[in-house]
Parts: structure tokens; C-alpha cells; sequence
């Protein structure tokens, strides 16, 4: 096994350090993307306005808060649809 001074150098410090993102998480959230996809479309999601996002992210949200931790329909949870709700308004903000 390699000594700390014999390790090969990277230079990444000022990078995103992806290992930081919760797999469950992310995990979730492809769940619930795939779901989507499967109902409506691969990337249908791209051609419906903002207001029904931030609409259906409240509701997941709420729902949330108000003590239902998985979404009826979907049996997914309640905050990785509000979180991939909340992804799809970021790639719009950025879009613009």
C-alpha cells in the first residue's frame, strides 16, 4: 500500500465533489424521473410551463408536511418528487 507522499497527485479541489450527493437521493429521484417517462414521456417534462412545476412541487411538499411520506399514486416519496419538480425549474432558470 502507498504512503500519502507516494499517492499520484490530482488537481480537483475547486471541483463539484459529487461524492457529497445522498445515492438514496438521487436515487429516489430517478425513480420518480423514470416514472414520469414512463407516463408522459422521456423528456415531456422540458415542454410544460413553470407554474405547473412550482404548483406540483408545493403539493408534494405539503403532502410531505402534512405527515404522507409516499406519494398515493406513485408509492415514491413525497420529497423526491418536490425535489425533482424543483430540478426541473433549475434547469429552466438556467435555460434562460
Amino acid at each position: 500500500m502507498k504512503n500519502q507522499k507516494e499517492l499520484g497527485i490530482k488537481f480537483d479541489y475547486d471541483k463539484a465533489q459529487y461524492d457529497l450527493l445522498d445515492p438514496y437521493a438521487l436515487e429516489d429521484m430517478a425513480k420518480v424521473l423514470t416514472m414520469g417517462a414512463k407516463k408522459y414521456g422521456r423528456y415531456n417534462w422540458k415542454n410544460v410551463d413553470e407554474h405547473r412545476y412550482v404548483a406540483a412541487m408545493m403539493r408534494h411538499f405539503e403532502a410531505y408536511r402534512k405527515g404522507e411520506v409516499c406519494d398515493p399514486e406513485s408509492g415514491l416519496s413525497h420529497l423526491a418528487h418536490a425535489m425533482v419538480n424543483l430540478m426541473f425549474l433549475y434547469s429552466f432558470e438556467k435555460e434562460k
